[in-house]
């Protein structure tokens, strides 16, 4: 099986009794009230799904991930994975201090200890990262809404798991988990879907064309924190259920959900999704069609070009697809690639069409979206 990034899966899970023992310990340490989008790199730090991160970044690790694209030690990383605190906390605590990080229920999640403590240009980060400064960039607006004020540090333990809302809790399979499975399964090339949307034709086509070179596939939905205009990640999950037992071959697909949030940071992204999908234990994974991308920031396929320069040192390797579509002369599914028609015959909405439509309660067209998974979204636009 494929080596996890870096040779070791990370393990930040305590035992019962360490956690009891936290528990107590907890209520006597500086406290900081993170965000969703924070409590959700604890979790993936602590099961493994950020190795070879043992915790928060440091200034170092962050400056080099942002002007090299790797870690200080020569390890391929692209997006920071950064803790960002209120000033006066900042002030107020210690290298070397613990600290507990409480989600906004209020519920502690996990202990870090401070290894540093930092400010950023994040512009600089911005530009870097998500090749803009402007905040109507979801992931622009996410980091400068924080301030520039962080602490790194190596996560001693993860003490709760973030809150789960409107997905049952068996999707929720960590790393080990994941690996464990396909292990059992026999797959020896094991292809990953990241999505943040529902599954659409051309998704289903482009999962498809994938399975007949691959021994299965893993649809690994993000469910950790989005912009507020992506259909929330419940629904979603009723489609891909709906989709899956419908049209395709349940002996090869696994469903499961990555509990990280969502970056919007395009090409960058695109080798962030890969490294944690290679830590879940995928061969392969399907870089189409501006992935990770929003509004126009990146080009249609910079992402597939951007992880083509990094390609020896992924360990995991991309399937790149071109955009697909249905076309009515061919009467299937195709791609540029495949399909010697025009753009006149072909049928492909923007997901801003789509939404439109649902909120009208109107169905796309079946050459779209499947019927089934088309009443989903028609139910969930005309309620909200």
């Amino acid at each position: 099986m494929i080596a996890p990034h870096g040779g070791e899966l990370i393990n930040k899970l305590p035992t019962p009794e360490e956690r009891e023992e936290l528990l107590k310990k907890v209520e006597s340490l500086p406290k900081i009230v993170a965000g969703n989008r924070y409590v959700g790199h604890c979790e993936m730090i602590a099961i493994g799904g950020y190795s070879p991160l043992e915790g928060f970044m440091t200034k170092e690790e962050v400056e080099s991930v942002i002007k090299d694209v790797h870690l200080p030690n020569g390890l391929l990383w692209s997006i920071p994975i950064v803790l960002p605190v209120p000033e006066n906390f900042w002030k107020s605590v210690k290298l070397g201090d613990e600290i507990a990080i409480y989600d906004v229920h209020n519920r502690p999640i996990a202990v870090v200890i401070v290894d540093d403590k930092y400010t950023l240009d994040l512009d600089f980060y911005c530009q870097n990262v998500f090749k803009t400064t402007d905040e109507n960039h979801p992931g622009v607006a996410f980091i400068k809404s924080a301030g520039d004020k962080f602490i790194g540090g190596e996560i001693v333990r993860l003490l709760n798991r973030p809150v789960r809302e409107g997905i049952e809790e068996h999707y929720y399979q960590d790393p080990a988990v994941v690996r464990k499975i396909i292990e059992n399964k026999d797959w020896k090339n094991v292809v990953a879907f990241q999505t943040r949307n529902p599954i659409h034709r051309a998704h289903e086509y482009i999962i498809k064309c994938a399975l007949e070179t691959m021994d299965g596939a893993l649809i690994h939905p993000l469910v950790g924190e989005t912009k507020k205009d992506d259909i929330p990640a419940p629904v979603r999950m009723q489609c891909y259920e709906v989709l899956i037992e419908n049209y395709f071959n349940k002996s090869r697909v696994h469903l499961s959900v990555l509990p990280a949030p969502m970056h919007y940071a395009g090409p960058r992204e695109a080798v962030h999704h890969m490294l944690m999908r290679k830590n879940y234990g995928c061969t392969h994974m399907i870089i189409g069609r501006d992935h990770a991308g929003v509004g126009d920031y990146y080009g249609t396929y910079e992402a597939q070009e951007f992880v083509e320069q990094f390609v020896d040192e992924l360990g995991i390797k991309p399937l790149k697809f071109e955009h697909a579509f249905y076309c009515v002369k061919c009467e299937n599914m195709a791609t540029a690639k495949t399909c010697p028609h025009g753009k006149e015959d072909h049928i492909h909405l923007s997901g801003t069409k789509v939404r439109a439509m649902l909120r009208e309660g109107r169905k796309p067209p079946k050459q779209f979206s499947r019927p089934e998974v088309a009443e989903i979204l028609i139910k969930w636009a005309t309620k909200a």
